[in-house]
């Protein structure tokens, strides 16, 4: 292995900054509209985020147009770092969230689309910081390292490397088999979907405002929302809470998937083993609790958040039981209602959502279907195989046989996600959480979900979290969102070795 080309890191480094030191400014004309004082601070974050990123860019644009895997996952991973530190920066520079730490907590929990929140009174921020909130959400949904690649062709560079670093799940089907014309059919997917629920969401009754930020957080499967009450602010609007469902349900779908939908190819949809499993899974799931909390929920137990009578007919049964499924399935985070005061066998199912995960090559976060899928019939296979120790039996997904590398690595996946969170748990115990908590918040933090359990359900935030608590969280978020092994293996001896 050759030396670490830095210039070329440094230089992808710049040109993350510069993007997102442009979405910062797309953030002032909602305080400067509002006639709100944050407006030249937002400019100032934004500014300074740009001339950072240009003379980080320009400085090493003559850089050997050379990108290995190595240089690869240090970009991605050196990116998201460098995205947070600066996207806390209108936090900072506007006094919204004057405690550094609370400010990266917010930005990373934005970025990683988890929506975990320490703000106590989101409603009393200025617009222009809800907009930089859902545009945290709507930059990492995708990621901006892929919108890096999309553009890599005018700088002479091939981007496989930073696209298999950062694309989320085990997928490898490709709409198109030039790299960045992947990258270019994805953003406009994901373009076109966010303006679609906009302008849905706006018909159906929300402010213009409430509809954008709604729709950046249900399409990047994010959850930060412009209201206290999150999602439960219009439980008197059914309407809109089927369409965020409807919305959320093709978010967590894998995008190759919604590309060949809309190319009129919906059969190569429901041929999809995953999404088979996907559809009748959170369908059949929404159908149990319905009937768990319509008919034996204590109706004593309302909802907090609940404008009305919460489970007062089926229809809301079914609409509250749906929309949670579907939010922390895709691990989206809104909120309808308050699952933990349901009964204990409903809020467990719901609990069992976040070791779950959305569909691969979507951009929920979690374990994903996919890989529970293959565990699945990897396991089978191995009770076949104690009657006929000679067969050679393959894992067969999507009627095609899996190679036992993607096996291994999907097994080795799953074991070092509960490694990490059952110690995560453990630690966030040491560090002052009750049982609840510390297993709510190791499971929504490594799953990118947002809401928890305990002192962190869907009715709290982490604001009360200790500083190193907030930090521990901050960094489950980040290896959640970018797959373990993109961050995790910059720690280990070899990656550093020289050959």
């Amino acid at each position: 292995m050759h030396g670490l080309n830095t210039k070329i890191i440094v230089s992808f480094l710049g040109l993350t900054a510069l993007l997102n030191g442009f979405f910062m400014l797309l953030s002032a004309p909602f305080s400067w509209y509002h006639n709100e004082a944050a407006t030249m601070q937002i400019v100032a974050a934004g500014t300074l985020t740009i001339s950072l990123g240009f003379f980080m860019w320009f400085f090493n644009r003559n850089a050997p147009k050379t990108l290995q895997k190595r240089e690869g996952y240090i970009i991605v991973t050196l990116g998201w770092f460098a995205l947070t530190l600066t996207g806390a920066l209108p936090y900072l520079f506007t006094g919204t969230i004057p405690n550094f730490v609370d400010a990266i907590f917010e930005t990373i929990s934005g970025y990683s689309t988890t929506g975990a929140s320490i703000i106590n009174d989101i409603e009393a921020l200025p617009k222009g910081i809800l907009f930089w909130r859902s545009a945290t959400h709507w930059i990492g949904g995708m990621g901006i390292i892929v919108l890096t690649v999309a553009i890599l062709p005018l700088l002479g560079i091939g981007g496989m490397q930073l696209f298999m670093a950062e694309a989320p799940g085990p997928s490898t089907d490709k709409m198109h088999p030039r790299i960045t014309e992947t990258a270019k059919r994805l953003w406009l997917i994901y373009v076109s979907l966010t303006l679609t629920e906009f302008l849905l969401l706006k018909f159906a009754g929300m402010s213009w405002f409430d509809a954008i930020n709604h729709a950046m957080a249900t399409m990047s499967t994010g959850g930060f929302s412009t209201k206290n009450a999150s999602m439960a602010h219009w439980n008197h609007m059914p309407v809109i809470q089927y369409i965020v469902i409807a919305f959320m349900f093709i978010a967590g779908t894998n995008f190759i998937l919604t590309y060949f939908a809309l190319k009129g190819k919906v059969q190569k949809v429901f041929q999809n083993e995953e999404f088979k499993y996907y559809f009748f899974g959170a369908l059949g799931l929404t159908l149990v609790i319905t009937g768990m909390i319509y008919w034996f929920q204590d109706p004593n137990l309302t909802s907090s958040v609940s404008h009305t009578k919460p489970w007062g007919d089926f229809e809301s049964a079914f609409r509250h039981a749906g929309f949670q499924v579907i939010a922390i399935l895709t691990t989206t985070g809104f909120v309808s209602a308050d699952y933990t005061t349901w009964n204990s066998l409903a809020t467990m199912l719901i609990f069992s959502l976040f070791l779950i995960g959305g569909s691969a090559g979507s951009t929920s976060g979690g374990v994903k279907i996919v890989r529970h899928i293959i565990m699945i019939k990897n396991s089978i296979l191995e009770f076949k195989k104690l009657l006929h120790p000679n067969a050679i039996i393959p894992v067969r997904y999507d009627d095609k046989g899996i190679s036992r590398i993607i096996v291994f690595n999907i097994l080795s996946f799953f074991v070092l996600y509960m490694l990490i969170f059952i110690t995560s748990a453990i630690i966030l115990t040491f560090l002052g959480l009750d049982f609840n908590s510390a297993i709510g918040a190791a499971a929504s933090s490594l799953g990118n979900v947002g809401p928890a359990l305990g002192s962190l359900g869907p009715v709290d935030n982490y604001s009360h979290l200790s500083n190193a608590a907030k930090l521990f969280c901050s960094f489950l978020m980040l290896i959640g969102r970018l797959e373990l092994f993109t961050v995790l293996i910059l720690f280990t001896p070899f990656f550093w070795k020289k050959s």
